[in-house]
């Protein structure tokens, strides 16, 4: 059979809310009416502005209808999917006593005494399409744990039958642990369902946030830890920051910038029952770019009397 484009023969975009096909369909119905139009093909014009009318002015025929896309083209070979006809549905009408097309009624099946109906006369049904959408969570909230609200832009339908996206907030439940990359599924918060069939799932996508003390590796963490050079040489007891809160850290005597300096368990927490992701403080030597007189002095001083030479 050939294929009915019926936003061509409404003359209206796919885009077109229903004011707009409501008004399209009577002036060109007042055009091609038989009883007033003195054009050859009026009859079969309007019957053609009915079918695709009764299609695009229900909500759940036209979200079918628009299911098969924009790639086909008016009179283009058409095949429905299969089982199509026992999926759409809806609402009977009177061609003044004509019929549908064999177009119309391969996508609505039609049954005795003229109404259109679903599959066990409960209408067109089928549940909504899963949504995806990806947020951003700190590196305190996965190490903890966390209930935050957030705003996203998801699908829904409007009164005309077209899938728009609004704003939404919803409440998400970040679970301790959680890792960059993962998702989270929030049952029944994606598409809506049509025909009273259920809502599609929510699928986020976790990324972290870019955070300024820590780099993530996998379960473990990366900090740049910044000491003076007598701290380097002569070793310290220095203040580290994990996700708990500081904690002291003995250098060693001697250290050089780049060495790595190991806090086991202080990364990230393992995911079902594996061991946390360890810390890792990266040390990176700070020479001060001011100095007093008294402090060149010493510096001085220590040139004079010191016989390191690292470029030998």
């Amino acid at each position: 059979m050939e294929y009915k484009d019926y936003y061509r023969i409404l003359g209206v975009e796919r885009s077109a809310d229903a004011d707009a096909i409501k008004a399209s369909y009577r002036k060109m119905a007042r055009k091609y009416h038989p009883d007033v139009s003195k054009e050859k093909d009026a009859e079969d014009r309007f019957k053609d502005l009915q079918e695709a009318y009764e299609v695009l002015k229900d909500p759940e025929k036209r979200a079918a209808y628009d299911q098969l896309g924009s790639n086909w083209r008016a009179g283009q070979d058409f095949r429905p999917p299969p089982g199509w006809g026992q999926q759409a549905g809806g609402g009977g009408a009177d061609f003044g006593g004509g019929g549908f097309s064999d177009f119309f009624e391969s996508m609505f099946r039609q049954q005795q005494g003229g109404g259109f109906r679903g599959s066990g006369g409960g209408g067109f049904r089928r549940q909504g399409e899963d949504s995806e959408a990806t947020i951003q969570v700190s590196l305190e909230d996965a190490a903890h744990g966390a209930q935050r609200e957030i705003s996203l832009e998801v699908p829904t339908m409007g009164s005309d039958g077209r899938m728009r996206r609004e704003a939404r907030h919803l409440t998400v439940k970040i679970p301790k642990g959680i890792r960059a990359g993962q998702r989270l599924r929030m049952a029944g918060q994606g598409a809506p369902g049509m025909g009273g069939g259920p809502n599609g799932d929510l699928y986020l996508h976790i990324q972290f946030q870019p955070h300024p003390r820590f780099r993530v590796e996998g379960s473990d963490l990366y900090h740049d830890l910044h000491i003076t050079p007598w701290e380097a040489a002569l070793g310290a007891s220095v203040e580290v920051p994990t996700l708990d809160g500081d904690v002291r850290m003995k250098i060693p005597a001697g250290s050089t910038s780049g060495q790595k300096l190991r806090l086991s368990q202080k990364g990230l927490p393992g995911s079902g029952g594996k061991t946390p992701g360890d810390l890792y403080a990266v040390i990176q030597i700070v020479v001060p770019k001011k100095i007093s007189e008294p402090e060149k002095a010493l510096w001085n001083q220590l040139a004079e009397i010191s016989d390191f030479h690292p470029r030998r």
